[in-house]
């Protein structure tokens, strides 16, 4: 890498993983802006950008909002200190992984013999893949009864094997794939939005047993206390509940029926 190298806009968001759109969004709040100008006046990122993106993105992956990670940057961000903070979430995550693991081991060498798992395997599984722990029972108490926890738990450990596709691998990524829609520009009526929202949907129904009650207090404990309720004690509170009320319009906006569509994916998200 020479210093004159620079990249345009649709070059650094591929290489990113980024949007343009996220990369103009970033660039007209002041967070990050392309420093150079062409002889043609094009705008260009530079090294000293990249080295800002890096920052941006590390921060952002430590679950500091936008106006916090603006702060800090502005303010002068020590490098090693934002590395080794980044490394200890890395490392934390490896953690969570190799517990993960163990006791899904537990649970396969279980069926393999034979044996239904106990409530407290599965329960201790759920747990380590994003169940909620103490805190988050905690939170759930003060929007559940003590009927409504026992169906979750009833209805969790029916489950079995499955919920462990169901909440580690299938539920973050649509929500991943909705604050991506979110950050993105793309409104809540947006008929993407609308199929992610179903299928959310049919998830809960299938740990709530479609009580309505209970959707409604999980979903206010997540909004009360997002941080407990993930596990995740830097989960940013303002950033989720954004994302829950968009998901939320897009919900009151389903009473619309969806076009059809043409493709595989609209059928499923």
């Amino acid at each position: 890498m020479t210093a004159s190298t620079t990249w345009k806009v649709g070059p650094l968001a591929e290489a990113s993983g980024l949007t343009v759109r996220t990369l103009h969004h970033w660039d007209t709040i002041g967070l990050l802006s392309p420093s150079r100008r062409t002889a043609g006046g094009h705008r260009e990122y530079t090294e000293d950008d990249l080295v800002r993106l890096y920052q941006v993105l590390a921060l952002r992956g430590l679950g500091l909002g936008l106006d916090t990670i603006a702060a800090c940057l502005d303010a002068g961000v020590d490098p090693g200190r934002l590395v080794r903070d980044h490394l200890a979430k890395v490392e934390a995550s490896i953690a969570a992984l190799d517990v993960l693991r163990q006791r899904l081991r537990r649970l396969d060498d279980s069926l393999a013999a034979g044996q239904y798992p106990t409530t407290g395997m599965l329960l201790d599984a759920l747990h380590a893949i994003g169940g909620t722990g103490p805190e988050g029972e905690h939170t759930l108490r003060r929007h559940l009864d003590d009927d409504q926890l026992r169906v979750l738990e009833t209805r969790a450990a029916a489950l079995g094997p499955a919920a462990h596709y169901l909440l580690e691998i299938e539920w973050p990524e649509l929500y991943r794939r909705a604050d991506r829609l979110r950050t993105a520009g793309v409104p809540p009526t947006d008929p993407k939005v609308r199929r992610l929202v179903t299928r959310m949907d049919e998830l809960s129904t299938l740990f709530t047993g479609g009580d309505a009650g209970i959707s409604t207090g999980v979903r206010a404990a997540w909004r009360d206390d997002p941080a407990a309720m993930s596990g995740e004690p830097a989960a940013p509170a303002d950033g989720w509940r954004e994302l829950a009320d968009y998901l939320d319009a897009a919900r009151s906006d389903s009473l619309r029926p969806l076009p059809p569509s043409s493709s595989a994916e609209g059928a499923r998200p």
